[in-house]
């Protein structure tokens, strides 16, 4: 599962489906959300992706071996927070916004990056960084009529998303396979979830239960479809085609709950997608720079 292919064009493809299926995610945590709490729907989308990992984790159970499991305990404790957050977010907001704030997750990587794996940004990825910030407000709009206190939910999930991809980058010299990865993630997200579900428990309905199922079919496909398109392309190539979720959600989000996203909603996402997409060609050049002066 580790070996490249080079096939951008695919990889493409894959990654722009990844979207699509993520976004039909969130149109599920949504519709859900308005019956049952938050807890209960990660609970039912960590139920099925436990149960879709359990056959490849059974058929090897060398595979739940893992070189660094603390990382991988922490890496499935932020993908779990950034779940929880963005349902919780999705509850109250248009998927618009919630989904334009959510892309503020890179610039919150590069900033990990320092005191986590030692990396050195420059003032151009720190301004990168504000700007972005900007974006954010712009969406949010605090202190106006039409703010949503809800709004720091997605932020929270950025950060959270943030947390575990910056320990994929420090697990980047694991041998770990990657369905113990997965496996790693289902499993400790289902854990600590269902600790907490007893608090808020209530009953769901058959529709509930098969949204639920539908929901964790869809966001177990789109992880693959991510680690598939990663395996084709370069993560600069691909970037910028990860933003076409926001197309998607607002597609959806008018499809179902009949919300058309703002003009300042567009225009804040536009500034942090245009902060996202410059700080993944800063960290090309580093990355090019650091391999050059390693030969």
């Amino acid at each position: 599962m580790s070996r490249r292919i080079d096939d951008p064009v695919k990889g493409i493809l894959l990654i722009v489906a990844a979207m699509v299926f993520f976004s039909m995610s969130d149109s599920c945590s949504k519709l859900l959300g308005q019956t049952i709490p938050p807890i209960e729907v990660v609970w039912l989308r960590y139920s099925g992706f436990t149960l879709l990992m359990l056959p490849a984790l059974l058929r090897r159970p060398a595979l739940l071996r893992s070189s660094a499991p603390v990382l991988q305990i922490g890496r499935g404790l932020g993908l779990l927070g950034s779940a929880l957050f963005f349902t919780a977010g999705l509850r109250f907001l248009a998927m618009a916004d919630a989904t334009a704030t959510s892309f503020v997750s890179p610039l919150f990587i590069t900033a990990l990056s320092i005191p986590v794996l030692g990396e050195k940004v420059g003032i151009r990825r720190w301004s990168a960084i504000v700007v972005g910030l900007l974006g954010v407000l712009i969406v949010v709009r605090p202190g106006t009529s039409t703010f949503n206190p809800a709004s720091i939910f997605p932020l929270l999930s950025s950060v959270s998303w943030a947390c575990g991809i910056v320990l994929t980058r420090k697990m980047s010299g694991s041998t770990d396979h990657m369905v113990t990865t997965l496996g790693y993630a289902a499993i400790t997200g289902w854990v600590v979830i269902s600790l907490m579900l007893p608090f808020v428990w209530v009953v769901p309905n058959w529709q509930d239960v098969a949204i639920g199922g539908f929901m964790a079919c869809v966001s177990t496909a789109a992880q693959w479809l991510v680690v598939m398109g990663y395996r084709r392309a370069n993560a600069s190539v691909l970037a910028p085609f990860s933003y076409t979720q926001l197309v998607w959600s607002s597609l959806a989000g008018f499809l179902l709950f009949s919300m058309v996203p703002d003009l300042m909603t567009l225009a804040g996402a536009a500034v942090i997608i245009a902060s996202g997409l410059y700080t993944a060609h800063r960290e090309r050049i580093v990355a090019r720079q650091r391999l050059m002066g390693s030969k």
